[in-house]
């Protein structure tokens, strides 16, 4: 039933694609006919739409991963730095949020630890919606950003970074056999503005897989039971993705997104001060308006770098901005 929705959905936005563009095409003569040019330039605004919609249609078409279709976990870190990295973390958990929202996914949080002071030192968020995971995997690697600090009374220029991991949601279809004996099951209060119940209990599950080192945790459930059952669906869907990257190392040597959370590792970087500029390092896909892309106007980095991926070609060796 899940494919056949999806067939639907695909064959019902080509027909829509087509009769926007007769609607347009009709438009355009008419006004060149009577020489009315405000609803020639409607009809020219309505065409550059229906390019960039087709050209990001052409790209989603080509997402045939294995669990490309699936949900997505987004899972951001903040770096060193301390209050600085924080902030920068927590701005990144909002647009990818933002992203998710603007192109009507569900966002759940899975996981949240604020910072000392401000921000978070890490979050996790489960993204649901179809191609969600084919669409969000590029974003995995390191982020840099260049700001005035407002935490530095000296109002001097700083440098932070935060990493970002994406993996997908296993379905039904995958199979991922996990040993308990090779795991360590932690329970602690979950953090938060508290309640009647949720601090008071032990209900927050870390879980610890000891052959690889990775660790999920979960606490956006009262009920330990449930956030447990999240939180091994989560270890799963780790575990997939580190064969996934295994496999593509193999294909070819990417293992771009496991580096330090510091410099000379990041994919993009995010100027505020002097300038305005939002720069991907893989691609050269740049932005003038980071406050447009730290609200979630992430598709031209994400259509960039995904042409890039299906296509084969390199990384393009494109400088980093000071």
């Amino acid at each position: 039933m899940r494919e056949r929705t999806e067939l639907e959905e695909s064959l019902g936005s080509l027909k829509h694609l087509e009769s926007e563009l007769q609607d347009a095409i009709t438009l355009i003569e008419l006004a060149e006919a009577e020489h009315d040019e405000v609803s020639e330039k409607e009809g020219l605004d309505q065409l550059k739409a229906l390019k960039a919609d087709a050209e990001r249609r052409q790209v989603e078409a080509l997402l045939s991963g294995e669990a490309d279709a699936n949900d997505t976990y987004i899972e951001v870190h903040a770096g060193a730095g301390g209050t600085e990295s924080c902030d920068w973390a927590n701005m990144l958990f909002r647009m990818y949020a933002r992203w998710a929202e603007r192109h009507k996914f569900k966002v759940e949080i899975i996981e949240a630890t604020a910072g000392d002071e401000a921000g978070l030192k890490s979050g996790t968020m489960l993204v649901k919606g179809h191609n969600a995971h084919g669409w969000a995997k590029t974003e995995s690697g390191v982020h840099r950003l260049v700001r005035i600090s407002p935490f530095d009374s000296n109002a001097r220029r700083h440098t932070s970074f935060a990493s970002v991991w994406v993996y997908p949601v296993i379905d039904d279809r995958i199979e991922i056999d996990v040993k308990e004996s090779d795991c360590r099951i932690d329970t602690y209060r979950s953090s938060g503005a508290g309640g009647q119940h949720v601090n008071k209990t032990d209900s927050a599950v870390r879980i610890t897989h000891i052959p690889s080192g990775i660790v999920v945790a979960c606490q956006s459930e009262r009920s330990q039971h449930k956030n447990r059952a999240t939180a091994w669906n989560m270890l799963r869907a780790r575990l997939y993705e580190q064969e996934l990257e295994k496999r593509e190392a193999a294909a070819n040597a990417a293992e771009a997104a496991k580096t330090d959370i510091g410099w000379g590792h990041q994919i993009r970087s995010y100027v505020l001060q002097p300038y305005q500029l939002v720069k991907d390092l893989r691609t050269g896909m740049t932005s003038g308006s980071p406050a447009d892309v730290l609200d979630g106007d992430l598709d031209s980095f994400m259509q960039a770098s995904l042409a890039q991926k299906l296509s084969g070609a390199g990384q393009a060796v494109v400088e980093d901005v000071d």
